[in-house]
């Protein structure tokens, strides 16, 4: 059969034909692809020249190209648009591409050849971005155990291949115990305080399962979040969030606790084999913090300053709840009610009368605008792209030539083949070729936003729209990427440094100067009110030490689990033990039997955060430091967003990223901004 993966696209743009490629093509493709990289790492290691960094690193750098081009797809649907069959594939994909990497890591002839550059590089006249990729390329072969002999190398190999599997089980795990609950209401006064959209598409969730006449509640963001922050009964707000909040840890074939204990003790066996530590160690020699210590110390620092004013917090909304005469203790499924009442209270705002300014179809328009007027590129819709589902949308991405700088792909709605949550990839890598050619990359943002329904357009609460600026910028990162390798372009930095470019996009929402280009009334197009915008300001800081608080909870969680020794991992029997000491000095309620965090953090069990979770605070230090710049010279100041972007978006990882940062900003960052903005300022 004709297999797209073996073939050239004639796609515009190169583009996946996702519309040719079916189950079956994978696996032919994967296995030809692996055969193909291992030719050309022979052809490599056999080169009988002195070994160079053109004819090894550059080499290597070219390799692998058809594989690329089959796991890019793989990967990004089984995460957007997965299946049985898909998922089948991915895990059976998975140990092979985890053999074969190691299988390259632990090639003596070709590490010897990757040694002799190295530490001869003083003689090659290597630009910066060579010698990154050089450093790059001897620091992953060290790490991934190129130095290890006889039992700890064939270790080493059985745990890299293991890590991978137990990865995708758990994250296979959370999406079936997701989609595998819904709450069925009957009665129409249970929908009680509930928006009429929310109504709406719960009437049709329902007729879709086959209920008709009744409301379905499920655990996608959409369905759980307005449920938990509008709905009045309180004991349907309590079995909705213990059903959240109990996925994976039932005790069955989906239970993921055996899986964690599991990673935790393999990552800890990893890093003891290459001679750390902890596993925490490990990753952080890679990152912008270096040490656990650093992290802890960080986090720490921030919980000293926010735990406080989270307390303060807290006893208000119990005070709150006195004065509308509520007697029952304030409970988990109780806060986001609450809190969303006082907060209507406090500064009169609330998602109901902001969201008819925010069509989704006006924000995406306004990112847009954004991004036009900071960095000189605009989008243009191209329903020739071939699409992955009748619901992505894809736009060329033009220069201010007029040239087609990357392909963009918008995916914003939840669907049972899709994880939750919001993330950006890249189905291709900017980089230039040998001949000087200049490959744009493909990137695309995946989302679980509202949804249309019958009575409304998709009408998004604020922070969806601080969702979607936020993976926007990401996505900037990766469309502005303007390097030669691809193995360093766009987000191919520090996981501490990589949300940067994301969090800095969200300052634009606040910003009347933005949000003109876009929040209009869906119905009168009327400009959204000075007084409205004020509101979102005034209440941006709410319950934000509750919510740093929050951060740092699973930051210092993350850490309980990978600053541990290979020892200390494998006396571990109970996953709450661990979660409840890493959770001690930051509950602000009462523990909730049968629920757990660790089961279901796709995070840092599912994807690469490990030992990195801090980084989100971190970053919001870089992005309020950074944005200080943007609100000093104005938010749309032609010379600060030149600076951002030549400095930052379009280097990717070619430098260390506080040089980086400091070219932009001619200083470190420090947290003063993030403070007076989050309100934590003594």
């Amino acid at each position: 059969m004709n297999n797209p993966f073996l073939e050239a696209y004639n796609t515009p743009f190169d583009v996946p034909p996702f519309d040719q490629i079916s189950t079956d093509h994978y696996m032919p493709a994967l296995e030809k692809a692996i055969e193909q990289a291992r030719g050309q790492i022979d052809q490599i290691v056999n080169n009988p020249e002195t070994p160079t960094f053109e004819n090894t690193i550059e080499e290597m750098e070219a390799s692998g190209e058809l594989m690329e081009k089959v796991t890019s797809v793989l990967f990004n649907l089984n995460s957007a648009e997965t299946n049985d069959a898909l998922q089948a594939v991915a895990r059976d994909a998975s140990p092979m591409l985890s053999e074969f990497d190691n299988e390259i890591k632990t090639n003596a002839k070709l590490w010897s050849r990757i040694k002799e550059v190295y530490h001869n590089k003083s003689s090659f006249n290597l630009n910066e971005e060579q010698e990154m990729l050089l450093d790059k390329t001897y620091k992953s072969f060290i790490r991934s155990g190129a130095d290890l002999q006889g039992e700890q190398k064939e270790r080493y190999k059985e745990v890299a291949i293991e890590l991978a599997r137990l990865s995708l089980e758990f994250g296979e795990n959370l999406l079936a115990e997701t989609n595998g609950f819904v709450m069925y209401v009957d009665k129409e006064e249970d929908l009680k305080g509930l928006p009429k959209d929310v109504i709406s598409r719960a009437a049709k969730t329902a007729k879709d399962k086959g209920q008709e006449g009744k409301w379905a509640f499920t655990l996608q963001a959409p369905s759980y979040m307005p449920f938990m922050e509008y709905a009045e009964n309180r004991t349907l707000r309590e079995q909705l969030y213990k059903a959240f909040m109990s996925k994976a840890l039932k005790g069955d074939e989906r239970d993921n606790q055996e899986i964690v204990k599991k990673l935790a003790m393999l990552r800890a066996e990893k890093a003891s084999l290459l001679g750390f530590n902890t596993y925490a160690e490990y990753v952080l020699e890679e990152r912008m913090a270096e040490k656990p210590g650093k992290v802890e110390e960080f986090l720490n620092d921030l919980l000293e300053r926010a735990l406080p004013k989270a307390k303060e917090e807290v006893v208000e909304l119990r005070e709150f709840m006195k004065e509308l005469g509520v007697e029952h203790e304030l409970q988990r499924w109780d806060w986001a009610y609450y809190s969303e009442k006082l907060r209507k209270k406090k500064y009169d705002v609330d998602d109901e009368l902001t969201k008819p300014y925010f069509k989704l179809e006006n924000v995406i328009s306004g990112v847009f605008q954004t991004a036009e007027k900071l960095f000189d590129i605009s989008f243009k819709r191209n329903h020739q792209i071939p699409i992955y589902h009748p619901d992505v949308e894809a736009y060329e991405v033009l220069d201010s030539n007029g040239e087609v700088t990357a392909i963009f792909f918008a995916d914003f709605f939840p669907r049972e083949g899709k994880r939750g949550g919001a993330w950006m990839t890249s189905y291709r890598d900017q980089r230039v070729t040998k001949s000087g050619e200049k490959v744009i990359p493909l990137v695309s943002i995946v989302c679980n936003f509202t949804p249309s329904s019958e009575e409304a357009p998709s009408l998004l609460k604020f922070d969806e729209v601080n969702t979607l600026f936020h993976e926007f910028g990401h996505a900037l990162h990766g469309m502005l990427a303007d390097t030669t390798y691809a193995s360093l372009s766009g987000t191919h930095v520090y996981w501490d440094f990589v949300e940067l470019p994301s969090q800095i996009m969200e300052n634009w929402c606040y910003e009347k100067e933005c949000l003109d280009l876009f929040a209009k009334h869906y119905e009168t197009g009327e400009a959204i009110p000075q007084e409205y915008v004020q509101r979102l300001k005034n209440s941006a800081i709410y319950h934000e030490a509750y919510a740093t608080v929050r951060q740092i909870s699973f930051g210092l969680l993350d850490m309980n689990w990978h600053n541990i020794t290979f020892e200390q991992a494998g006396t571990i029997e109970d996953v709450m033990a661990v979660e409840n000491a890493a959770f001690a000095p930051t509950d602000l309620f009462p523990a909730v039997p049968n629920t757990n965090m660790s089961v279901q953090f796709g995070h840092i069990f599912g994807g690469g955060y490990a030992a990195g979770y801090y980084s989100y605070k971190w970053a919001e230090v870089l992005d309020a430091d950074a944005f200080s710049v943007f609100k000093k010279n104005g938010v749309f100041d032609k010379k600060t967003a030149d600076s951002f972007k030549n400095n930052i978006l379009s280097k990717g990882g070619t430098k260390h990223p506080m040089e980086l940062y400091k070219s932009f900003r001619g200083q470190e960052p420090t947290p003063e901004a993030l403070l007076e903005r989050a309100g934590l300022k003594n």
